[in-house]
């Protein structure tokens, strides 16, 4: 067993043997780490943002298909322009993705000096 005594350092002690406090050192704000971590929620979220449109799109299809065999008299139907917006979603989100890959990709490149 051991005891449970505090261990203190001779760094903790002051001339007078007293126990001094540490003083946490404050973190400094570092870009490439802000830059970075940026860039990787950019890419994940639109990644996510490109998969439910996706699923969005593919739901409005089948709606507008099942609209259209249930009255054909219809000719547009708000499930056409519901479709239109989750396939532009789609389009601009994977977009997006692929942009922040290709900057966190060249980013990493010049830090590695290729």
């Amino acid at each position: 067993m051991t005891n449970h005594k505090q261990v203190v350092y001779q760094s903790q002690l002051n001339h007078k043997s007293k126990l001094v406090p540490r003083r946490r050192t404050k973190r400094r704000f570092n870009p490439r780490i802000f830059i970075d971590r940026t860039i990787e929620t950019t890419a994940i979220a639109s990644l996510l943002l490109t998969g439910f449109s996706g699923v969005g799109a593919m739901g409005c299809w089948g709606m507008e298909i099942i609209e259209t065999n249930a009255n054909p008299n219809i000719i547009i139907s708000g499930w056409q322009q519901q479709k239109s917006i989750c396939l532009g979603g789609m389009l601009v989100s994977f977009s997006a993705f692929l942009g922040s890959s290709l900057v966190g990709a060249s980013l990493s490149i010049q830090r590695d000096k290729f």
